[in-house]
């Protein structure tokens, strides 16, 4: 039995996220439909992040178990994209290490989220939330230091998931300004449900002025969702990469 491990990059506006659904189409059943037509069996593949619905990737990560690939590895990727749609790519295949499971053994995940400051909306820049009023970078940034770190932030999390341990480490959280267009990295051990897209809309707040950067750090200890910001939109988060 061998398990093959495969990076993955989607447009996910067209899907309703990437795990599959009873009413919705995924982006994992579309490669599980792949990997059928290919090795002609039914095959699971198991991710390494539930992207939800409108959330992109350039480097998701899954892996599937088979009894012989006759196939190499380094070939799967071209077998696979002759019958994935054009908004799915598998980018890199190969052997996974002994007793590696893409999501319990990921070490670090790095995710990106965009923002269009712009007065006027772009449809070349249809993957960043549009904020039309003048965004404060630098409190942006202020504010997005005190998030560094390992907390409870239950604050950040979402209504609707089973967690019971809201304790996560943030290693790492850039910006990077060329207006109009802002981006920030983030680098973590995990993330909670909807947890960047609720530091995306904080720190937007802080940018508009609807909260002071000085405020992060009683945001964080009040473990009160209603403290931080909006949920920001899903189709500015793309899941850049995921370390073993």
């Amino acid at each position: 039995m061998q398990n093959i491990l495969l990076t993955i990059s989607y447009d996910g506006a067209c899907y309703s996220g990437w795990q599959r659904q009873i009413n919705g189409r995924s982006v994992q059943e579309e490669i599980e439909n792949s990997l059928e037509k290919l090795f002609k069996q039914k095959i699971r593949i198991t991710g390494a992040s539930r992207t939800d619905a409108g959330v992109h990737a350039s480097g998701q990560r899954a892996a599937f178990f088979i009894d012989q690939i006759r196939i190499p590895p380094d070939k799967l990727p071209f077998a696979l994209n002759a019958s994935l749609p054009a908004d799915i790519a598998v980018i890199k295949a190969e052997l996974a290490p002994d007793g590696l499971h893409p999501r319990f053994s990921a070490k670090q995940k790095v995710y990106e989220y965009a923002v269009y400051n712009g007065r006027v909306r772009d449809p070349l820049n249809n993957r960043a939330w549009h904020v039309k009023p003048a965004l404060d970078t630098a409190k942006m940034e202020e504010a997005s230091k005190y998030l560094i770190g390992t907390y409870d932030f239950k604050t950040f999390c979402a209504s609707g998931t089973d967690t019971v341990n809201f304790v996560r480490t943030v290693y790492a959280l850039e910006f990077h300004v060329n207006n109009p267009l802002i981006t920030f990295t983030i680098a973590g051990d995990a993330f909670l449900y909807n947890m960047v897209r609720i530091i995306a809309g904080t720190l937007v707040y802080a940018g508009l002025g609807k909260l002071d950067p000085s405020d992060m750090p009683s945001i964080i200890e009040s473990k009160n969702r209603n403290a931080a910001g909006m949920t920001a939109p899903p189709h500015g988060l793309t899941l850049i990469k995921i370390l073993y």
